[in-house]
């Protein structure tokens, strides 16, 4: 009978095939050396989890624990979500890289697993999604009630999100019910992407590929916000936004390009003064 692998082969095996997790393990462990009085956070949050997909959905199925909805039964809504549908799981792999890569206050990967309410509110979006496609409406909004009350970001189960997604701070983030955000995009604290008024059907915006949009900013209506494109804090956007460049003011009007190629990733947010009217 063969012998169960030692601590140290199962650790070569995640790390030979799951490097991002492999990581986040050895930044918990050097956790829970320095800080002993975290050793039992960092054990129940990541080191007893065999996967990242069972570590994220046991941090964020714990955040969201209620009274009224144990964290065990979000637990398991997760393993069948995960279950059905693996590109959740790389969709986790992908927001990671996106917070580590694009955070300045980032410095571990595991720092957004355990602490980051933006990443958090992100993973638990993922969960109601697939429950609202797949006809569970109730656990859906109820989750998405929950999150807003953890979380301060209200986003409705049906908006369609991509991968790579960075919500900086996410504190006072709002999406409406049928706004789209394609992969690669940023978005910064107190951002709407809301409707106009008390209209139905398809009334949100839609957020292209590669968009970096600053904090405060309120993009309104059935409106696309063009790939690759900026939209600087504080604005308010009513209209469509050009591919590749920058939107500023109340309301919002073109103001130059974008100013490189991939804003979202660049998180450069000054305009510059040499900008004019495009």
């Amino acid at each position: 009978m063969a012998s169960n692998p030692s601590r140290l082969e199962r650790d070569v095996r995640i790390a030979s095939c799951d490097p991002i997790w492999s990581r986040i393990r050895e930044e918990a462990q050097e956790i829970a050396e320095r800080e002993p009085a975290l050793t039992a956070f960092v054990l129940d949050s990541v080191l007893n989890h065999d996967t990242l997909e069972g570590a994220v959905a046991g941090r964020v199925s714990a955040r969201l624990d209620h009274s009224a909805l144990g964290s065990q039964f979000i637990a398991h809504a997760f393993e069948e979500a995960l279950a059905a549908d693996p590109a959740i799981g790389e969709a986790f792999r992908a927001d990671l890289s996106a917070v580590f890569d694009r955070d300045p206050a980032c410095h571990r990967y595991v720092e957004p697993l355990l602490y980051f309410k933006g990443f958090h509110a992100l993973q638990g979006y993922r969960l109601a999604h697939w429950l609202w496609g797949s006809g569970r409406r109730d656990f859906a909004l109820y989750l998405q009630s929950t999150i807003s009350a953890a979380f301060s970001a209200d986003i409705n189960p049906a908006a369609v999100i991509g991968r790579g997604i960075f919500l900086d701070h996410a504190h006072g983030l709002v999406v409406g019910e049928t706004a789209v955000i394609e992969d690669e995009v940023s978005i910064l604290h107190g951002v709407t992407l809301g409707g106009t008024g008390k209209e139905t059907g398809d009334r949100h915006p839609k957020v292209r590929y590669g968009v970096l949009i600053g904090a405060g900013a309120k993009i309104l209506g059935n409106i696309e916000v063009g790939e690759c494109s900026r939209v600087a804090a504080g604005s308010v956007v009513l209209k469509d936004v050009p591919a590749h460049s920058t939107v500023a003011g109340v309301p919002a009007r073109v103001v130059g390009q974008a100013g490189c190629s991939e804003p979202a990733l660049s998180m450069n947010q000054m305009i510059d003064g040499r900008d004019g009217d495009a």
